[in-house]
């Protein structure tokens, strides 16, 4: 044998524990399978770290040390790192030590407290001889298991079931836009109106968010409550360059994330379920896709973003907090001052700062994960008529064509582009009108004769825009 391999033997299977060794033949046996894949995806590394006991990140980094090592159980002995910056490097023995006794005290239904579990290892170092690990040691170590795992041991099955996605496992989504999941709220912040600025009440927010690069790609504010229609707007703000829009709020803001999703995932909510919306979706060749009733953690993505923008937006004024207890005393109404375009504005800026900061789970910024997207394969298609697009998801009105145009809610549309049909109006059926209610400055007719919606203004141009809701 040569001199090289010896060293090799010496430092590992003579000299480690016994505890040590078992951990490095059990990391071994799992490992080495997950090397033999040429790509190791979130669902094979998550299945690793169950068995294991450690983290997602904790396996790609043993998988690290597996395939620059030799391929055997050595490369893979407790306490070979270097611990990370600042912090000191852990013997073998008092690594396999931390194993056992969070494996003995913590993972177990009696949930034992960290101080509690700290003072059998300080008891067993004592013991054994060993030097005693600093309390953030330990703090540090439990951190890093995989939260599945350790609330599969200690906790109940609904809080097992909080942590996974529908299934166990969340489905592996590794392109941009494969997977977008989609869901609404109420704000917790009171806005006033432009012209008074009143308080006029909670808007609700309609957001989207890329399941691959956690970048947000849609967002809507809308006074109405969630429906068809804020679907089809947060969609139409999915699929479309953002410039224009930022450009119309007066935001400097830098949001290159848009695109047709190939899947939408959402809730079973009725406004979900919508002819115009399922119709909307085949007409674009976007799959409608529903989380499995019971599990609402399928969509858990999409929620833990909408509990980070509702905390940041606890600092607003007028703000109604997450609760009364919360709020106390607080006047909200009192206390609101910003309107509906303010708010999108500060939303804009607020997701252009998330989209740079560090996401825990990518171990990046969603910026960064985007550009990565996007330089492997391709910038997604995008929508370049965000009005054509969202037409086919605005809500569907029929009404009869008259000599003076069109009718609804007491207002009247008329066009010169309608003369050719009201002179043969009493041999047409009605026509189907749609209508946007942020703005009913002007409807769309499906022409009868073809498949293409002609654009009718109020009959009185003079007549400001405004909302259905005002």
């Amino acid at each position: 044998m040569d001199e090289g391999l010896t060293e090799v033997v010496e430092r590992g299977v003579l000299t480690a524990s016994g505890e040590a060794w078992a951990v490095a033949v059990r990391r071994a046996e799992v490992i080495g399978l997950l090397a033999l894949r040429a790509r190791v995806g979130v669902d094979a590394a998550d299945d690793a770290a169950a068995q294991l006991g450690i983290s997602r990140r904790q396996v790609y980094a043993l998988l690290s040390r597996w395939r620059r090592g030799e391929g055997v159980a050595t490369d893979l002995l407790p306490g070979t790192s270097s611990g990370g910056r600042g912090r000191g490097r852990l013997s073998a023995e008092v690594e396999a030590l931390l194993v056992e006794v969070v494996g003995s005290r913590y993972l177990s239904r009696q949930r034992r407290s960290v101080a509690v579990v700290y003072h059998e290892v300080v008891r067993q170092c004592r013991i054994r001889g060993l030097p005693v690990p600093a309390r953030n040691t330990l703090v540090r170590w439990i951190e890093g298991l995989d939260p599945v795992a350790v609330a599969t041991v200690r906790e109940s099955a609904d809080r097992v079931r909080v942590l996974r996605s529908a299934g166990g496992r969340p489905p592996v989504v590794e392109g941009l836009l494969e997977q977008v999941q989609m869901d609404h709220t109420v704000v917790d912040v009171e806005v006033v109106d432009d012209r008074y600025r009143l308080p006029i009440g909670r808007p609700y927010i309609t957001v989207a968010i890329d399941v691959a690069s956690r970048c947000v790609v849609g967002l809507v504010v809308m006074l109405e409550p969630p429906s068809a229609l804020s679907v089809g707007l947060c969609l139409a703000h999915t699929v479309t360059d953002k410039r224009t829009w930022l450009e119309r709020l007066g935001v400097q803001a830098v949001w290159p994330m848009s695109g047709k999703p190939r899947m939408i995932y959402v809730d079973n909510a009725a406004e979900f379920k919508s002819e115009a919306l399922r119709r909307g979706c085949d007409q674009h060749g976007i799959a409608l896709e529903y989380r499995p009733p019971g599990l609402p953690h399928f969509g858990g993505i999409v929620e833990r973003l909408i509990g980070t923008m509702m905390e940041m937006v606890h600092e607003l004024p007028g703000t109604t907090f997450s609760n009364p207890a919360e709020r106390g005393d607080y006047d909200s109404q009192a206390r609101a001052v910003l309107t509906v375009a303010e708010l999108n504005k500060w939303l804009a800026l607020a997701v252009a700062s998330y989209h740079g900061q560090v996401h825990g789970t990518l171990k990046q910024n969603p910026a960064g994960r985007w550009e990565q997207g996007v330089a492997e394969g391709g910038r997604p298609a995008m929508v370049a008529g965000e009005t054509a697009f969202l037409v086919d998801f605005l809500p569907v009105i029929r009404r009869t064509l008259t000599r003076t145009g069109f009718t609804i809610d007491h207002v009247q549309y008329f066009s010169d582009a309608l003369k050719p049909w009201i002179a043969r109006r009493d041999r047409l059926e009605k026509f189907v009108l749609r209508r946007d209610p942020r703005d009913i400055s002007r409807i769309w007719a499906l022409d009868p004769d073809g498949g293409a919606y002609v654009q009718v203004p109020y009959r009185t141009l003079s007549r400001p825009p405004i909302s259905v809701w005002e």
